[in-house]
């Protein structure tokens, strides 16, 4: 059974929090407590989708196989997002893989007791767009990102997005490894490694997992004034 402190999280979800409360804990009440180890799958390509997934703890990332064989990372959630809604209220295959890129927890909403609520009352609809409209609002940020931004601002704004201040020094611990933090935004490991030596001159210092920031506003002026180069970093 899952502790309080999951179903607060599964509340303040983007999926959950503007759904009336009787219809929040009808749907915690079916929903399916998992946890998994780093490196397990959750899903794969071309299942069948049967159910919502809300990450509470950990990282899972989405990704495709290409023709090549080479994995393209598609997203990557965190605590608090949800995914998989468009495809599991069509009952359609999964279009991406799943897997968790760290130790986690997610709760899985049935879409049979989804789409029963939705009859019920056209609200959770809303909802379920609301949450829809969010993924395709950052894909498009992504795409924004890999065409308007060098290989090193890419990487400040997300050194920026994992800051839990607006000013002064931050030091943050990387999410997931470096080779994933690359697939997610675009770049060859290789180059990831550039555009962290290129951060230096704005005052990022990177050891292993762990990034020192020395000066918020700094990174982000960096973010918001570096014209692209043409260079790829």
């Amino acid at each position: 059974m899952p502790h309080e402190a999951q179903k607060a999280i599964a509340r303040q979800s983007i999926l959950l929090r503007s759904l009336p409360d009787q219809h929040v804990e009808t749907l915690l009440s079916h929903a399916i407590w998992r946890q998994y180890d780093r490196g397990e799958t959750i899903f794969l390509q071309e299942e069948t989708a049967k159910a919502v997934h809300v990450v509470l703890a950990g990282w899972i990332k989405l990704f495709r196989i290409t023709p090549t064989g080479a994995e393209a990372v598609v997203s990557v959630f965190k605590r608090g997002d949800s995914f998989g809604e468009a495809v599991a209220l069509r009952n359609v295959p999964y279009p991406v893989s799943a897997e968790a890129v760290s130790a986690c927890e997610l709760m899985h909403i049935p879409s049979p007791i989804l789409i029963s609520l939705m009859k019920e009352d056209p609200e959770i609809g809303i909802s379920i767009l609301a949450s829809t409209f969010t993924h395709l609002h950052s894909l498009v940020a992504q795409l924004e990102q890999l065409k308007a931004q060098t290989g090193a601002q890419r990487v400040a704004e997300f050194l920026l997005n994992l800051c839990d201040s607006d000013e002064g020094r931050c030091d943050v611990s990387l999410p997931y490894d470096k080779m994933l933090i690359a697939g997610r935004l675009g770049m060859k490991p290789e180059s990831l490694s550039r555009a962290f030596s290129r951060l230096k001159t704005v005052g990022v210092k990177i050891n292993r997992n762990h990034a020192e920031i020395s000066d918020i506003n700094a990174l982000r002026s960096y973010v918001e004034d570096e014209s692209p180069s043409g260079k790829s970093w």
